[in-house]
């Protein structure tokens, strides 16, 4: 083994003062004592993975350095070259989805009580924690319809891909995951990934933003493990999926239900209802702002049958010696709890504290707040989706029942579409052609309660005007 020199990138920089500041703690000779143990005769080996071009440039061009006041004034600059989106009129979607966040949300979840805790490693853990945990899980069993639910999941399509891997598990020589084409690209990739490659992934075609029945019934074999299927899909269609839960039950298959916008099951019959085995979803929407996309919540629900297979962390409530109710750390799966070989995930982070202001936010909405604002998002859409399509060569794309989004196709190319909207202050929508190619003139567009009347009628006579110019 050869000694190895302190590797350049990050180890050290000259400030404006002359001196030097290391930025690794490690010496020469940790570091060799290091690759000793672990039979590594370079640190190099250690990145053999990770394309060169990919790596950091040792020599770094770094501007000088900036006293604290310097460094304040120049961040305010650069976020005043941001839009936020009380600055202009959003109908984004596609999976971050905008709603209104009552300020006692934020004021209860900042609590230092909340705040500060972060995974629990012992049963005996602190019980608000626990009884924090146990009100959420409550909460997601009754929207999703759903036996179980861990506290929490990383993301949406993290929590997809660990659904697909349950699924696996419980399958053994099945390894097949079907997933249709109306998924959210970003899920389907990252469950290509944790998959590690897509040989044993089999996507299924969509017709008019619906799952390709014919198509299904042919993937489905002696060797899929799982079906999935999402409600509503990517370009925001509710279909009625009992046919394929009995397709795939029949098949010998489990059905994984992905739901991007919770919202959505204050009026739509939830995944369990329709013969969802696994349930899994993004909890943005229920508190979370939507700040560039994140942080994000994953949702992840199972069947009573599939708890022991399920990842994550669940919560317990029973009564102590004293007759008193106690919660307690029932169930831990993740490989921070128990043997690696025997973990059921390997995503480390969890995230509790949003998992929390979910629970805040929904326990003050409701049963019937929850339907309530359900309704005021598919009315809004659905106005929205009518003042759109009344403006020549401006049609729906696909003429099913949707919830908070849909679909438009303009004359015009979607990227020139949304760019002049937004020189009017208008975030018009998500570019499809981004994902799905032949639809370079098609919008996703989404309405929620934090549109007005007004900016959607701005909205149209907008886009009127650009279609005719």
């Amino acid at each position: 083994m050869r000694a190895v020199e302190t590797p350049p990138c990050h180890a050290s920089r000259v400030t404006s003062h002359g001196f030097v500041m290391r930025y690794l703690p490690h010496t020469n000779d940790d570091i060799n004592q290091m690759l000793s143990t672990i039979g590594t005769a370079d640190v190099e080996e250690l990145f053999a993975s990770i394309p060169k071009a990919m790596r950091c440039n040792p020599e770094l061009d770094l501007p000088s350095g900036m006293s604290e006041m310097e460094l304040g004034r120049h961040l305010s600059r650069l976020a005043q070259r941001n839009t936020t989106l009380d600055e202009a009129a959003s109908f984004l979607g596609a999976g971050t989805y905008r709603h209104y966040v009552p300020a006692a949300v934020s004021e209860l979840a900042s609590r230092s009580e909340f705040v500060t805790p972060y995974t629990p490693y012992q049963p005996e853990v602190s019980q608000g924690t626990l009884q924090a945990m146990f009100e959420y899980q409550s909460q997601i069993c009754r929207l999703f319809g759903m036996d179980v639910s861990n506290a929490s999941h990383y993301s949406g399509p993290t929590a997809l891909a660990d659904a697909a891997l349950l699924a696996r598990r419980v399958g053994r020589k099945r390894t097949k995951i079907v997933i249709p084409e109306n998924i959210h690209p970003d899920y389907r990739h990252v469950v290509q990934t944790v998959l590690a490659g897509d040989d044993d992934i089999r996507t299924v075609r969509q017709a008019e933003g619906r799952i390709d029945r014919a198509h299904l019934e042919e993937a489905l074999d002696e060797e899929t493990a799982a079906v999935c299927v999402a409600f509503p899909n990517f370009f925001g269609v509710v279909e009625d999926l009992r046919d394929i839960a009995t397709l795939a039950h029949d098949a010998g298959a489990l059905l994984i239900a992905v739901v991007p916008e919770p919202l959505a099951l204050g009026i739509l019959s939830p995944p369990g209802d329709w013969g969802a085995d696994i349930a899994v979803g993004e909890g943005i929407g229920l508190g979370l702002p939507t700040s560039f996309g994140g942080p994000t919540l994953g949702i992840f629900t199972v069947t009573k049958a599939l708890m022991r297979q399920m990842p994550g962390r669940v919560s317990g409530r029973t009564i102590d010696a004293e007759g008193r109710r106690s919660y307690t750390l029932t169930l831990a799966t993740r490989e921070q709890h128990i043997r690696r070989e025997k973990a059921t995930s390997n995503i480390c982070s969890n995230q509790a504290l949003c998992a929390t202001t979910a629970a805040i936010n929904l326990s003050l909405l409701g049963k019937e707040g929850i339907r309530e604002l359900a309704i005021i998002n598919a009315s809004k859409a659905a106005a929205l989706c009518r003042m759109l399509t009344a403006i020549p060569n401006v049609e729906q794309a696909f003429f099913t029942p949707f919830f908070n989004e849909f679909v438009l196709e303009t004359p015009k190319p979607a990227a020139e579409v949304l760019k002049a909207l937004a020189d009017d202050g208008i975030f018009g929508g998500v570019d499809l052609g981004r994902f799905i190619p032949g639809r370079e003139n098609a919008l996703l567009v989404c309405a929620t309660e934090m549109n007005t009347k007004e900016e959607m009628e701005r909205y149209a006579e907008k886009l009127g005007e650009i279609v005719r110019s």
